[in-house]
């Protein structure tokens, strides 16, 4: 989608901390962290939401949580544990119309909050 930021962020046309990256999807630091450790992991196929998820989807879906375990191994948070957090819709505080995971962690949390 030639309007969206993490589209940008993926093409190299916006730049980032890039932290991994393989075939299929995108990790970066978050550039607002509420957290140590705060990466966003972002499909490099453009879906809007976990809303907008289609039953061509299901397979971004499932590698999506590989990805994102991939993303907690590199940051060191697989042995202490971490969050991941998916906003959908603006209701629920998804800002960029991106589909996208918050992994944050290097913290002992609270429920609800970070």
């Amino acid at each position: 989608m030639e309007d969206c930021i993490f589209c940008k962020i993926i093409a190299g046309e916006i730049p980032s901390t890039k932290v991994w990256e393989d075939d299929n999807f995108f990790a970066f630091k978050d550039i607002n962290p509420v957290a140590p450790v705060h990466v966003l992991v972002i499909p490099k196929k453009h879906i809007q939401s976990i809303a907008d998820l289609t039953p061509d989807d299901v397979a971004v879906a499932g590698k999506m949580l590989y990805a994102i375990q991939k993303v907690a191994q590199v940051m060191g948070l697989d042995k202490d544990g971490f969050r991941v957090v998916f906003n959908t819709g603006e209701k629920a505080g998804q800002t960029v119309h991106h589909m996208h995971a918050h992994i944050l962690g290097g913290k002992e949390m609270a429920w609800p909050g970070v």
